[in-house]
């Protein structure tokens, strides 16, 4: 099975919380919540891939982003390497683009919502790092 390599933003705000999306229904893993993000192309570093798909999804420029983790997980049907990045400084006002249900949440919400598999170490990490 082909993995692939997605780079993840977990972008927060310390007045708002972390900016998470609904992912469309007809999506792998639809209707769960996400961080935004999208496959890395060829001849492209995962910062670009980061830079490249928030703005796109999201409407926002990364200005200060830091690695947090990656993640390589196996679905029945897929394999992804989730290369993550915790963004703390943006331009532009976090909203989807495409249409997709968007919230801020607290940390704490974060585990209560339905996340895919794979984003769970996200959480964990992000819990971690706060001392939780």
């Amino acid at each position: 099975m082909k993995q692939i390599w997605v780079a993840v933003g977990v972008i927060h705000d310390p007045q708002l919380g972390y900016f998470i999306c609904r992912r469309a229904a007809h999506q792998h893993q639809g209707g769960k919540w996400e961080f935004p993000g999208g496959k890395v192309e060829a001849g492209e570093t995962v910062q670009q891939a980061l830079q490249r798909e928030l703005q796109e999804e999201i409407g926002i420029s990364v200005q200060a982003a830091e690695p947090l983790l990656v993640i390589e997980h196996a679905y029945s049907d897929k394999a992804v390497k989730l290369d993550v990045w915790l963004v703390t400084v943006f331009g532009g006002t976090a909203q989807s683009l495409e249409g997709l249900e968007n919230r801020w949440v607290a940390l704490d919400e974060l585990g209560q919502l339905d996340f895919p598999v794979a984003n769970l170490p996200i959480i964990e990490a992000l819990k971690a790092r706060a001392g939780n």
